[in-house]
């Protein structure tokens, strides 16, 4: 599998870059979650996905699924198994959701500070790390290049 990353630092293998209680490492992400997970976990998702699923949408359908079922956990504990398979970190689907159930504000934080220690600029999302890249001449971040918009 191609690196999915841009620069990282040292970590051990299988292990996440930060602790899971970590939260306040990132301040300014600690408030942000705390106040609007929507936010963090639309970040996420869109990096995860690979900009499959912008921002905004994973973080309405995060906001519709807590506000009907009171558990936006159901929905982001599915990309810390992502994350875990693309990083090769260890754990399994149960730890995954109980650390959403239990502390969905720092399983989010956590998932957030990983992909940032990887190398991807958050507030970019997967486009526009991608282009960063492509524009300081790195290698692209094993996809292929963006094709132009709708055709006919």
């Amino acid at each position: 599998m191609a690196s999915q990353h841009l620069q990282a630092n040292p970590h051990a293998e299988g292990e996440w870059s930060t602790g899971f209680c970590d939260c306040f490492s990132d301040c300014q992400n600690c408030c942000i979650t705390w106040l609007c997970p929507c936010i963090t976990f639309g970040q996420v998702a869109d990096i995860v996905d690979r900009g499959n699923t912008s921002c905004g949408t994973a973080g309405a359908l995060y906001v519709l699924l807590a506000a009907i079922t009171g558990c936006g956990c159901l929905y982001s504990c599915i990309y810390r198994g992502k994350i875990r398979a693309q990083y090769n970190i260890r754990g399994d689907g149960c730890t995954d959701c109980l650390k959403h159930f239990c502390c969905e504000l720092c399983a989010l934080t956590q998932e957030y500070r990983e992909l940032k220690h990887r190398g991807f600029d958050m507030s970019l999302g997967w486009a526009g790390n991608v282009e960063k890249q492509q524009n300081q001449g790195g290698v692209a971040m094993g996809v292929p290049a963006f094709q132009g918009g709708m055709s006919r």
